[in-house]
């Protein structure tokens, strides 16, 4: 793109003059305090002086929204919409201009709602105007602007507006619907002028457009001049994105700037000319294929087709999530666990090859191996989705697949996916032969270790117990030796206490901070008094041996993580055993949400539950030992100083090793709280963990217990029963009372929740698409009724 110095340079030194000559346009029908709209009254909008644009009412979905349109002769081209993520509103709500110079909006239920954000030392408003530069604005007094729509941007800008460092657009839904979407536009501060999906982590790996002026000799600005010139201004004249003069020898010319829903940005010429036709051209683009929008298609599919006729497909190996809307992406059209269960995996797949098709994801690994090799080598690995192979290179990724498109440039990448071959009968089949050698082995095995143990012990029990004697008691020694210096200045070294050292670090158990199924937790300090710490009895673990108990506390001890409490020590003497914790001060989530005098509003309550979504992540997925945590629930939920919530409590966890999918544990825990297939079943899985989790997703969002027996009616005793019953009659203002959350936010923190508590453990997510489901980047389908009984122990 070429650079021309001397036209931009001038614009920047015109701009000033030309946007606050737009702001402060004189309008001889300003409104007057006290004028009001409404869908069913004979003014739904104010008109600018031209004509040409107008703010109020105009149609969305089953309802209205308020907004800036053009004002077209065939249909209304939307600008700008107030509070854009509210739902619609009813043919009988009423926009005010109080005579207290409020912009007050009225619902047909009687809600009053404020569509403007003015500082309160600036109010009040004593009239306002929808002005012919597309502005909308309140004034104080004469032309003092007090609030102004081109300081709020949503998904377009128009001509004689500004994009300013630190500001983005946010595409519509649809062209009918201008809630926010998926796409974001954003004015860096490096000058750099980029797009990114919504939720993405805003860095290069994620970014599918930029301006490429990511350098000190760019201001940090987009204009688009009522000329139809787009550009970003700089030191050295700066670089011009578009040049769309049109030649206005009849009529009026008008240019906007978009971030369409597709996600490319684009610009448009709207012509009216003086008959009252219009007519609209699309004269830049910043990109041409639909398919290199990163997110265009969902995850785990892939984008196919050129232009604006871009399709989605589904990786081979998978089914559309919704057929009807195939942009949502797709899941997988086999049981993954069956790779786990099965001794010989390679017999239930088959190895699909795609050429030329691509994604953007990281890979767990890489390895240099021939292209038959590649597919093999995924079709042996559980963990493996699919492969990329180029270059002599074989890269796996893990699902979900993000991003993906056909790249016909790539045409020596070749991608392997695992495709069940519907073959499960090996996942039954018996396997008495092997069993029977496996058996035989073990006896001769087992009668030669008994011979030979007896003739040992008979030849030199004395000598042993001599030296066993002997070795307690040097350990015991050295151990008690040891631990007088000990300190915690190695930050993740998991220490060794003993038990007189805690005694008196906790004043002989004095404060006892809590109480749980494996005993007691009591307060105490260590390091001369400097570092609090929280010391747990455990009084019901006799039976663990202390090796087993050591392994698992280790293993425990290796994981790091913000969302976990830390285990910074132990103590086994005898029967004695004792954890040291970090110390939280904060108290629990359950002292926050059930207890507390004022609960945290709602987007600490959505930050607390991506905190412990987090933390679970980590222990499934990401750890060094898979951990299947067992006893998720807000009194195993902390909060430290600065109200980050942490996982506690690793009293019933169980480690899984690389070949395992399940742990067996027998039916304890908190009754509430636990999945409806540890009463069935010894054996637990990662899914028993979600089922927890989404219990208390649900206990987040309506800040009560899970059963609760003083309610009003009998449906509401089992909050997952009635929180699903809230969803399918769309009533789900009831499950938050009277507090102000976000409409769209509250319906996916409730989708997750009940997804995560269904009955059957495959049709839960796993912690990543939890994840990605509440933070937005992933669509939700429906949930069934996830309704059950009440388990009791």
């Amino acid at each position: 793109m070429a650079s021309i110095p001397v036209l931009p340079l001038l614009l920047v030194f015109l701009l000033p003059i030309h946007a606050n000559a737009q702001r402060n346009q004189s309008n001889s029908n300003k409104i007057p305090l006290g004028s009001s709209l409404s869908p069913n009254a004979n003014r739904t909008s104010w008109i600018s002086p031209s004509g040409l644009f107008a703010f109020g009412f105009y149609p969305q979905d089953d309802g209205f929204a308020i907004g800036i349109w053009l004002v077209n002769q065939t249909e209304k081209t939307i600008i700008w919409t107030a509070n854009r993520d509210y739902p619609p509103v009813s043919f009988n709500a009423t926009l005010n201009f109080t005579i207290d110079g409020i912009l007050l909006l009225r619902t047909e239920q009687g809600r009053e709602l404020s569509i403007i954000d003015v500082d309160q030392e600036d109010l009040p408003a004593t009239s306002a105007a929808m002005l012919d530069s597309g502005n909308f604005v309140l004034y104080k007094h004469s032309n003092v602007i007090i609030w102004d729509s081109f300081d709020f941007l949503t998904d377009t800008i128009i001509g004689g507006q500004n994009i300013s460092s630190g500001y983005n657009l946010v595409s519509s839904v649809s062209i009918s619907d201008h809630s926010s979407g998926s796409y974001s536009l954003n004015m860096q501060s490096d000058g750099n002028l980029v797009a990114y999906p919504v939720n993405s982590s805003d860095d290069s790996n994620d970014a599918y457009w930029s301006s490429g002026t990511n350098n000190e000799d760019y201001y940090g600005q987009l204009t688009l001049t009522r000329l139809g010139v787009l550009f970003l201004p700089g030191r050295f004249g700066g670089r011009i994105l578009a040049n769309s003069s049109y030649p206005d020898k009849n009529g009026t010319t008008i240019y906007r700037a978009t971030l369409d829903a597709d996600g490319i940005f684009r610009l448009y010429l709207h012509h009216f000319k003086s008959d009252n036709s219009s007519s609209m051209l699309m004269k830049w683009s910043a990109l041409q294929n639909q398919c290199e929008v990163s997110g265009f298609c969902g995850l785990n599919s892939y984008c196919s087709g050129m232009g604006s006729k871009a399709y989605c497909n589904c990786y081979p190996g998978f089914d559309f999530i919704n057929t009807s809307n195939k942009f949502l992406g797709c899941h997988q059209s086999y049981n993954e666990d069956d790779c786990i269960r099965s001794e010989d995996p390679i017999m239930l797949y088959n190895i699909t090859s795609l050429q030329s098709v691509w994604w953007s994801d990281h890979p767990y690994s890489v390895i240099p191996i021939e292209e038959e090799g590649c597919g093999k080598s995924c079709l042996e690995d559980c963990n493996c989705g699919a492969v990329l192979y180029t270059g002599a290179k074989c890269s796996k990724y893990k699902l979900p697949l993000r991003y993906g498109r056909i790249k016909n440039e790539n045409k020596s990448t070749m991608a392997f996916f695992r495709v069940s071959n519907g073959n499960t009968e090996i996942l039954d089949r018996p396997r008495q032969v092997h069993v029977v050698l496996i058996e035989s082995k073990r006896s001769l095995i087992l009668i030669l270790s008994i011979i030979l143990g007896l003739v040992l012990c008979l030849c030199f029990v004395l000598a042993t117990s001599t030296i066993l004697v002997y070795r307690h008691k040097f350990d015991r020694y050295k151990k008690l030796s040891e631990n007088v210096n000990l300190g915690l200045a190695e930050e993740f070294t998991l220490q060794s206490f003993s038990y007189n050292e805690l005694e008196i670090a906790t004043d002989g158990f004095k404060e006892e901070l809590g109480r749980g199924s494996f005993g007691a937790v009591y307060k105490g300090t260590i390091s001369k008094g400097d570092k609090i710490i929280s010391v747990k009895r455990l009084e019901n673990a006799v039976e663990e041996g202390e090796r087993e108990f050591r392994a698992e506390i280790t293993a425990i001890a290796r994981t790091h993580h913000k969302n976990l409490v830390r285990v910074l020590g132990f103590c086994i003497e005898g029967p004695r055993k004792l954890l040291v914790y970090e110390y939280m001060k904060n108290g629990s989530l359950a002292d926050l949400i059930f207890k507390s005098q004022r609960a945290p509003v709602w987007k600490e309550r959505i930050r607390i539950a991506l905190d412990v979504a987090r933390g679970l992540l980590y222990l499934h997925e990401e750890s060094e030992v898979r951990i299947i945590h067992c006893n998720i629930k807000p009194q195993n939920i902390l909060m430290d100083d600065n109200w980050i919530a942490k996982i506690s409590d690793f009293g019933f966890a169980k480690l899984l090793m690389s070949n395992q999918s399940r742990a067996t544990m027998g039916a304890e825990g908190t009754s509430a709280y636990l999945a409806p297939e540890w009463e069935k079943n010894p054996l637990i899985s990662l899914q028993t963990d979600i089922y927890s989790f989404g219990i208390v997703l649900l206990e987040i969002v309506c800040c009560r217990r899970s059963i609760e027996v003083n309610v009003p009616t009998a449906d509401e005793i089992i909050l997952s029963n009635w929180v699903y019953n809230c969803f399918a009659a769309g009533q789900l203002a009831k499950l938050v009372k009277d507090e102000n959350v976000e409409t769209m936010t509250l319906e996916r923190m409730v989708k997750v929740g009940l997804w995560c508590v269904q009955e059957d453990p495959a049709l839960r997510p796993s912690m990543k698409n939890v994840i990605l489901m509440l933070e937005g980047t992933i669509e939700i389908p429906v949930p069934p009724s996830p309704v059950h009984p009440i388990v009791v122990h």
